[in-house]
């Protein structure tokens, strides 16, 4: 044990003494990524992974430190060979992770809503959708883009350019419709799509008793940061699916205080900088239109 104390002291003086600008911005680097890597898999399958590794890392340095060199070897060799085996496994979680990492640019997606006004109105007509087709039982699944692109899942469905208004939504979600099967999604306030497909969530720990709005929605939630609304068409039930998880039984209060922050909120933030960029933004799409 005094000998486990003696090295440990010595590794943190090696770590803080002599130490150049460039040895401390790569220290603070790899942190940051490593923090990242543990943000991004946190509740997945590959989290428990990371956890198991790292138990072997610092099983293979007690075991090293005490003599125990057959158990070192072992676990050495798992080590080794295992960071192949987590590629393997675990491909669709790197995929998406990586996906997050090249999408999260705050100057290439820029979600800008005209004003305090026309963000009330957007939540108001939400709220009025999901609680009347909640009422009416009627199933219904809304996509709203963050700062992950969802133009993969807009090119399955139907292309719209429309003003997010209860009407329209209902009259897309009304049983024997065209566009009734399938997920609308909402981009900068508008809608964009309807009839999208979306993939269902691995997650084998999702009750039974959802279907598959609430895997599709949980799937969406869990390979991108898109927030997803959902009516049961069974049960009339109103839930959110963000960050993989499901919040269920909201009504239109509590949809009020869940949306709102999502429109208002500026990716950039306030100040003059942000005031150019979002007048330029809005004029490329006034122009485009």
């Amino acid at each position: 044990m005094e000998q486990l104390w003696q090295q440990g002291l010595s590794l943190l003086r090696d770590i803080f003494t002599g130490r150049s600008i460039v040895d401390i911005l790569d220290v603070l680097i790899v942190t940051y990524l490593l923090y990242r890597l543990l943000v991004l898999t946190r509740e997945t399958r590959a989290s428990q992974v990371l956890k198991g590794l790292g138990i072997l890392l610092v099983g293979s340095w007690l075991s090293d430190l005490l003599g125990f060199t057959a158990l070192n070897w072992i676990i050495k060799w798992v080590v080794n060979s295992g960071a192949v085996v987590v590629v393997v496994l675990f491909q669709p979680e790197i995929r998406r992770a990586l996906e997050q990492i090249g999408s999260a640019n705050p100057w290439e997606r820029l979600r800008v809503i005209d004003s305090h006004a026309d963000s009330k109105r957007i939540v108001g007509e939400l709220v009025t959708t999901l609680t009347d087709l909640g009422r009416r039982r009627v199933g219904a699944l809304i996509v709203i883009e963050q700062k992950t692109g969802l133009q993969e899942v807009v090119a399955t469905g139907t292309a719209l350019d429309a003003m997010v208004s209860a009407p329209l939504l209902e009259n897309i979600f009304e049983p024997n419709t065209p566009l009734h099967d399938g997920a609308v999604v909402l981009r900068e306030g508008r809608v964009v799509a309807a009839a999208c497909i979306l993939a269902l969530s691995e997650d084998r720990g999702i009750s039974r008793e959802l279907g598959t709005r609430h895997r599709a929605a949980l799937g969406i939630s869990e390979s991108t940061d898109a927030i997803a609304l959902i009516v049961s068409e069974e049960t009339g039930i109103i839930s959110m699916a963000r960050g993989g998880k499901l919040t269920r039984h909201l009504d239109a209060h509590s949809l009020e205080q869940l949306l709102f922050p999502i429109f208002v909120d500026e990716p950039l933030g306030s100040g003059p900088l942000a005031a150019l960029l979002t007048k330029t933004k809005r004029r490329a799409r006034h122009a485009s239109e």
